[in-house]
């Protein structure tokens, strides 16, 4: 069976709304290639090409996409299975009013760096890192409220996680019917917390498996990825605390179910094997995961 390919030319995203339209419809157990572009959709090229703000529309994210069968209490899961880098460079850059140490006499923005990928690898000035995609922007249509593309929040959206990445399986509620996904904003590399608020910006083309779990043995309010090793919540907040939190009891409740404890016991156990990591801390909403070794947690859903 072909994978057939939904390309930014076909539609995409600037605002993640109740009310998406999808621009292909596939069933559920589709594999699919997503082409996307560039978050700042091949602006910068050059040194020479900055950003004097964040744009009022940026990471165009590629979709949406109606996997049907999809209804409002089912779960999504995207399975990323590769990841391939679609042009020859990326771009990091810093932009005024933006990043985490926005105002800080010893950094410059605007300011650009190419970052040209060969070979497995980028290169940054005169240093080599090595090609681990992500894809930043990813989601579905939300609950209620709209967000930007800029934004992450219970529907995914700008959640700039690493571990969104191939190998590993994220699942988001649904919310809407036809779940909607959308996804773009990627990466070649970057590092936890994106602290300046990109990683090397590129185009890529990405391999999913879409699949619809129905009656799901539990009903998620935000993203949950899965990994080799980990079951991770995913939460975003306006406080990398409240983000802690959230993702803490989302946390708790999936080892409550598992382990038939209180949730009391369950947030103590949380405290010997958990893990929090912060995904990001540059967004309008920070976003941060909890990590559970599987070996303490089997299948959730």
């Amino acid at each position: 069976m072909s994978r057939p390919t939904i390309s930014h030319d076909d539609g995409t995203i600037y605002e993640f709304t109740p009310d998406l339209e999808g621009v292909r419809t596939v069933e559920s157990g589709d594999r699919v290639t997503i082409e996307t572009i560039d978050s700042l959709e091949g602006e910068l090229q050059s040194a020479a090409d900055v950003l004097e703000s964040v744009p009022e529309e940026v990471n165009a994210a590629t979709g949406p996409i109606d996997v049907e069968g999809a209804e409002p209490g089912d779960v999504l899961a995207v399975e990323i299975e590769e990841i391939r880098i679609a042009e020859e460079r990326g771009r990091v850059v810093t932009i005024d009013g933006f990043g985490l140490l926005d105002g800080d006499d010893a950094i410059d923005a605007p300011r650009t760096v190419p970052t040209p990928v060969d070979d497995g690898s980028l290169t940054f000035g005169d240093l080599e890192v090595p090609i681990e995609p992500v894809v930043g922007t990813i989601g579905v249509a939300p609950a209620g409220e709209s967000y930007t593309t800029l934004v992450p929040h219970d529907h995914g959206g700008n959640l700039d996680t690493t571990d969104v990445t191939a190998g590993n399986t994220i699942y988001f509620p649904v919310f809407q019917a036809g779940a909607m996904l959308a996804m773009g904003d990627c990466k070649a590399a970057m590092a936890d917390g994106e602290m300046c608020g990109t990683g090397s910006e590129i185009a890529t083309e990405i391999d999913v498996t879409l699949e619809v779990v129905d009656d799901p043995a539990t009903r998620l309010e935000r993203p949950l990825i899965e990994t080799p090793d980990a079951w991770k919540t995913v939460a975003s907040a306006e406080t990398l605390e409240e983000a802690c939190k959230r993702a803490n009891l989302d946390a708790i409740e999936l080892l409550t179910a598992e382990h038939g404890v209180d949730p009391t016991e369950a947030y103590m156990f949380s405290s010997l094997v958990g893990g929090l990591e912060i995904s990001q801390v540059v967004d309008p909403l920070v976003t941060v995961r909890n990590a559970i070794p599987k070996a303490y947690l089997s299948d959730p859903l």
